[in-house]
């Protein structure tokens, strides 16, 4: 694949810094600022960042092909080409990662690295039951639930559990608002993702993170990636699913410190 005038949809992209290009995919139903804030200012110190939002959550329309994994992967990189670059390293937290490895096979003269956080090649059991309980509450919109179930599974227990009462009813209602109309057909992605048979094609500097206090994508996805991509580096941070919370410094240097040995 090498067309990328070919986008499924179009996407609002951000682009920030100068240099080496980075290019940002978020995790499911969320948004670069839920993803990385703000990590895309760090990195911008010494790189060019393409941070394109998933369609429908900048507020438009899933227009287009059918929301896949090959056509998310296709209108990434599409989306790092219109910006001006030609090559990057891809950048990508949960399901970002499964799209980061897609985009790594279906387009392996553009991609020239990856960083992969939070990630896995196919949804475990307990990450299925997750995903049914969250896509069954935003189809009856039950924001609250929503809410709940994120902090239950996206929080690390260390953070959740040092804050006082007060800090977490307004965590929650912080994350019931990003709900947006359409999240759950990033739900109904995730439960058919598999790029398993991807990771032997892999053939790029490969950084995996595992979260290690993560309870929706185990740490155990994050060791068999990087068990099955070649060559592939790994390391942990002790975060929950949303490292940039409280993580973003020793997430930003381990990126940094990836990008500086691999000159990429």
């Amino acid at each position: 694949m090498s067309d990328e005038s070919l986008a499924p949809y179009p996407l609002t992209t951000a682009v920030s810094g100068s240099g080496p290009a980075v290019l940002l995919v978020p995790a499911a139903a969320g948004t670069i600022e839920d993803s990385f804030d703000p990590l895309p200012t760090l990195l911008a110190e010494t790189r060019t960042v393409v941070a394109p939002e998933y369609p429908g959550s900048a507020g438009e329309p899933i227009d287009g092909r059918a929301l896949t994994l090959d056509n998310l992967a296709d209108a990434y990189v599409a989306a790092a080409v219109a910006a001006g670059q030609e090559s990057f390293t891809v950048v990508g937290h949960s399901l970002g990662a499964a799209v980061a490895i897609r985009a790594a096979v279906r387009h392996p003269e553009r991609v020239k690295g990856l960083v992969l956080t939070s990630g896995f090649a196919v949804p475990d059991q307990r990450m299925k039951i997750v995903i049914s309980l969250a896509f069954d509450c935003l189809a009856r919109r039950d924001f609250r639930g929503y809410a709940r179930l994120m902090v239950l599974s996206c929080v690390g227990a260390s953070l959740v559990n040092m804050l006082p009462p007060g800090e977490v009813y307004r965590a929650l209602g912080e994350l019931a608002e990003l709900a947006w109309p359409g999240a759950e057909e990033y739900y109904t992605l995730l439960r058919t993702v598999d790029v398993t048979e991807d990771l032997a094609r892999i053939d790029v500097p490969t950084l995996v993170i595992a979260t290690t206090e993560d309870t929706f994508v185990s740490p155990a996805n994050s060791r068999f990636l990087a068990d099955s991509i070649p060559g592939a580096e790994y390391t942990e941070v002790p975060a929950g699913h949303l490292i940039n919370i409280v993580h973003t410094e020793p997430w930003n240097e381990l990126i940094a410190k990836f990008f500086a040995e691999h000159s990429i």
